[in-house]
């Protein structure tokens, strides 16, 4: 027998005992008799993750001390009404000339509130053009508690490139799609689109950054300088 035979005939002998899950392995580095088990542990991911409150009050709390420590600015509005005048506020600090977004509920409050020259990214459009946009509005389909993340697919957010290009991201959401922890982001996920997942998912947790050079902190190096979350 070849090298190659016994090479093959070790990896056909390997893959007739399914691998243990994660923590499933004995003491000793031998799988134990449960191993072969097709089905997850009991309590999946979150008996390894932080804790997060049942309550709205204890997640909207974990959420904004989160989006502060990573330098998002995150603002819980009482009501729609003040949408309006919040977006004039940043307008106006930020000297926002051009807009991009895209249809939906929220971000059309947002465009007619704010009367700026508006690119929409669910129509044809230059990338050039949403480049030198000075804000990205977009919507998203989740807020997670536990990390201060915003969970945002194209389907969602207007594209792939909306919430990448411009300097500025604001992203709009209702207080109902707070979530608790990163298993309901993806229990969320594959409720919403296990039929035809989105070609693009993303979690974003925070403002772009890196540390590479020397490990001083860069905001906005491979996306958005800031980052503001607004909730209705």
């Amino acid at each position: 027998m070849s090298e190659r035979d016994q090479i093959l005939a070790r990896v056909r002998e390997a893959l007739r005992a399914p691998a243990p899950f994660p923590g499933h392995h004995a003491s000793d580095g031998h799988a134990p008799a449960a191993a072969n088990s097709v089905h997850p542990p009991r309590g999946g991911a979150r008996q390894w993750l932080p804790q997060v409150g049942p309550s709205f009050d204890e997640q909207i709390e974990l959420f904004a001390a989160n989006a502060l420590e990573l330098k998002a600015e995150f603002l819980l509005l009482d009501s729609p009404a003040e949408l309006a005048p919040r977006l004039t506020r940043l307008r106006e600090a930020h000297g926002w000339k051009r807009v991009a977004s895209h249809d939906g509920p929220l971000t059309d409050l947002a465009v007619t509130a704010l009367g700026l020259p508006t690119l929409l990214t669910d129509r044809p459009y230059d990338v050039n053009e949403l480049e030198r946009c000075d804000v990205g509005i977009t919507e998203c389909d989740a807020l997670v508690a536990q990390t201060g993340s915003v969970l945002v697919t194209n389907r969602s957010a207007g594209g792939r490139a909306l919430s990448v290009l411009p300097p500025h991201h604001v992203v709009l959401a209702k207080r109902d799609q707070l979530l608790p922890d990163l298993p309901g982001a993806f229990e969320l996920l594959q409720t919403r689109y296990a039929a035809a997942y989105p070609s693009f998912i993303s979690l974003i947790t925070g403002p772009s950054r890196t540390g590479d050079i020397e490990r001083i902190l860069v905001l906005g190096a491979h996306g958005p300088k800031k980052l503001t979350i607004l909730c209705l």
